[in-house]
C-alpha cells in the first residue's frame, strides 16, 4: 500500500479552492462582460494552459481583432466621403475631439470656480459693510459641458425608467393572473406599442406646459417632457415580459396556494414574483435600451438638455469640429446604452441568485 504524501494533498485542495473560486467569480465576469478574465485565471493557475489559450483567443483576441479591422478600415475610408461639413473624420480626429471636449469642460468648472470664489468675496464685503440685504446665492448659469450633458441624459433615462416600471409592473401581474385584466390591457398594448417617440413628444410637451405651469418645481419642464416621453415608449416591454412570465407560472404552484388559502398578496410575493423574475428582469432590460434610444432622439427634437440636444447643436453649428464631436456623441451613447445593460444584468443576476438560494 502506497502512502500519499501530506504536501501532495495539501496542494491539491489549495488547487481545489483555488478553481473554486475562479469558477464562482465567472458568473460576475460574464455579467460585467469580463468573461475573458477566466480563462487568463485558470491558465495563470496551471489548468490545461493550451487550452485556456484558446479561450482567451476567442473572447479576447477575436473582439479585439475585429476592432483593430474597424479602426483600419474606418480611418483608410473615412478621408474619402465629403460632406458638407468636410472629409469624415478618422479615428485620430475623433480622438482629438475627446481631449478637446475634456479641455472645454475643465475649462467652464474654473469659469464657474472663479465665479463662486467672486460671489462669496461680494457678500463677504457686503456682510463686513453691514448690507446683509444685499447678499445674493446664485448659480453659475454658464454653458453645460459636455459631461453635465451626459449627466441630465442619464439622470433623465432613469426617471422615465423608474415611472414606466411602477406603471408596467402591477399591470403586467394584473394581466397575467387575470384573463378579463389580459382581454382589457391587451388592445391598448397592441395600439400604443408601435407609437413613435416623435408621436407622442408633441403631446406630452403640450399637456406638460399646459399642467406644470411653473419652471421653478422640484424638475424642469425639459426634464418633464423627456421624462414622460422615454416612459410612453419604454413601458411595453416590461407590461408584455411580466404578464407573460406571470402566466407561465406552473399550474400546480397556482393549486398549491388555493389549498393553502393564500391572500393576493401573499400569493403575489412568495409565489409569483419569484416565479416571473426572469421575464420580469428581461422586460426591464429591453425597457431600459428602448428608453435610452427614445430619450436622443427626444432631446434632440425638443431641443432639451442632454446628449440628443448636443448632437443638435453640433450638427447646427457646422464648424470642421462638429462631424468629430458628433461621432464622439455616438460612442459615448452606444458606450452606455452597454452600460446600462450591464447594470440591469447585474441587477437580474442579484435577484436570481438571492431567490434561488
Amino acid at each position: 500500500m502506497t502512502a500519499i504524501d501530506p504536501q501532495t494533498l495539501d496542494n491539491e485542495a489549495r488547487r481545489a479552492r483555488r478553481f473554486a473560486r475562479i469558477n464562482k467569480a465567472d458568473a460576475w465576469f460574464r455579467v460585467f462582460g469580463l468573461a475573458w478574465m477566466t480563462p487568463i485565471l485558470k491558465a495563470a493557475a496551471g489548468d490545461n494552459p493550451r487550452a485556456q489559450a484558446g479561450e482567451i483567443w476567442r473572447l479576447l483576441g477575436v473582439p479585439l481583432m475585429a476592432i483593430a479591422v474597424f479602426l483600419l478600415l474606418w480611418g483608410t475610408l473615412a478621408p474619402k466621403v465629403q460632406t458638407s461639413l468636410g472629409a469624415v473624420p478618422g479615428p485620430v480626429q475623433v480622438w482629438e475631439q475627446v481631449g478637446a471636449l475634456q479641455a472645454d469642460a475643465a475649462r467652464e468648472q474654473q469659469k464657474a470656480a472663479a465665479f463662486y470664489e467672486r460671489q462669496e468675496a461680494r457678500n463677504a464685503e457686503h456682510i463686513a459693510n453691514g448690507d446683509t440685504d444685499r447678499v445674493r446665492d446664485r448659480a453659475y448659469t454658464g454653458k453645460p459641458t459636455y459631461y453635465d450633458q451626459i449627466w441630465t441624459s442619464i439622470k433623465t433615462v432613469f426617471f422615465g425608467f423608474l415611472i414606466a416600471s411602477i406603471v408596467a409592473i402591477p399591470l403586467g401581474i394584473a394581466a397575467g393572473l387575470s384573463v378579463t385584466a389580459n382581454a382589457a390591457l391587451n388592445p391598448l398594448i397592441q395600439i400604443f406599442k408601435p407609437v413613435s417617440p416623435l408621436a407622442w413628444l408633441p403631446i406630452v410637451t403640450m399637456i406638460v406646459s399646459a399642467v406644470y405651469t411653473t419652471n421653478d418645481g422640484m424638475f424642469s419642464k425639459s426634464f418633464l417632457i423627456s421624462a414622460i416621453t422615454v416612459t410612453l415608449c419604454s413601458l411595453w416591454p416590461t407590461l408584455i415580459n411580466t404578464a407573460l412570465g406571470v402566466s407561465s407560472i406552473d399550474k400546480d404552484l397556482v393549486s398549491v396556494s388555493r389549498v393553502l388559502k393564500m391572500n393576493t398578496y401573499t400569493k403575489i410575493t412568495k409565489l409569483v414574483l419569484p416565479s416571473a423574475l426572469p421575464l420580469i428582469f428581461t422586460g426591464l432590460r429591453l425597457s431600459l435600451g428602448v428608453g435610452w434610444m427614445v430619450l436622443i432622439a427626444a432631446e434632440m427634437l425638443a431641443q432639451n438638455p442632454g446628449l440628443g440636444k448636443f448632437v443638435w447643436d453640433e450638427f447646427q453649428n457646422g464648424s470642421s469640429q462638429s462631424l468629430a464631436r458628433i461621432m464622439v456623441a455616438v460612442f459615448t451613447i452606444g458606450i452606455i446604452g452597454f452600460l446600462l445593460d450591464r447594470v440591469m444584468f447585474a441587477l437580474q443576476s442579484m435577484f436570481t441568485f438571492s431567490n434561488n438560494r
